[in-house]
């Protein structure tokens, strides 16, 4: 009872004009946690002023990012970082009450398809080639260039749903479709790309000088498209980079969602928007 007399009195301040006021407040309804979700919801549909409204939603997203930022630590000491969680974790960002098992049904339909017409007796070659076919012709995805005014594209449920991503967010569909079906592709880490590769049967030791030796060919997830080392040699010397040994390194799973994170914060470039940008880099930081 006490519990709600101190609720009510904090949603009582909630509309008080003294910043320094409401941040007390937020503060102490954020350590109620979760539970008091219902309540603030409650309380926002039967508000009328536009302000109060606001920063209801903006009690509500930080109760939520408490919750996410957690599960980002949980995820991040695991001993096995799946990539796909990972990939939905980063969607629950802007979609705290997302139900996975549509995403992970609409990708188990896929991996079926591929699975289907795959034998042992093909070459890399033309395992990546079915996957591809699946994937984006007889799937339908599509692949854009990265624009930050599509936040949709980064979010992997989105993808789905829109059947259209782009370089970072198909790649990861592309590698947790390849991973469940024992295929060895990775995401290496090319300059100002994310670009896959397909690496030779056993290849695990990850400090060989020059792990590009050990790579059968690369692919563009934006389309699936694959590349020779002679296509990525001429990108080297188009950008000027010596290619170096290390960005052939397949890519921990830690470091590709960081990566999402990264971009994905790129799309919250406006004044109003600078605390979703810190949000991102803050559990970007926790993957460190």
């Amino acid at each position: 009872m006490e519990t709600n007399k101190e609720l009510t009195a904090l949603f009582h301040l909630i509309d008080d004009p003294d910043e320094e006021v409401f941040d007390a407040v937020t503060q102490k309804i954020v350590d109620y946690g979760n539970p008091v979700i219902p309540n603030l919801e409650n309380l926002w549909e039967t508000t009328p002023d536009q302000e109060v409204q606001q920063r209801i939603e903006l009690l509500i997203h930080k109760l939520h990012f408490r919750d996410l930022s957690e599960e980002f630590r949980q995820w991040s000491i695991s001993g096995h970082h799946d990539l796909m969680l990972g990939a939905l974790l980063v969607c629950k960002f802007q979609y705290p009450d997302l139900s996975t098992t549509a995403t992970m049904q609409e990708i188990e339909k896929v991996r079926r398809n591929i699975w289907l017409e795959l034998n042992n007796y093909l070459t890399p070659l033309e395992q990546i080639n079915i996957v591809t076919s699946i994937l984006y012709s007889y799937y339908g995805l599509k692949g854009s260039e990265i624009n930050y005014q599509e936040a949709g594209d980064f979010m992997i449920h989105k993808v789905l749903e829109a059947k259209r991503g782009n370089q970072i967010s198909n790649g990861i569909l592309y590698l947790v479709l390849c991973e469940l079906l024992d295929i060895p592709v990775k995401a290496v880490n090319v300059p100002k790309q994310f670009i896959l590769a397909y690496f030779k049967p056993g290849y695990s030791d990850e400090m060989l000088p020059n792990p590009v030796n050990k790579i059968e060919f690369f692919i563009d997830p934006t389309s699936g498209q694959v590349f020779t080392h002679q296509d990525v040699e001429s990108y080297f010397k188009r950008i000027a980079v010596p290619p170096v040994g290390s960005y052939f390194k397949p890519m921990k799973n830690k470091k590709i969602i960081q990566q999402l994170l990264d971009e994905f914060s790129k799309c919250f470039t406006e004044e109003k928007d600078v605390s979703k940008k810190n949000e991102l880099a803050e559990l970007s930081r926790l993957l460190d």
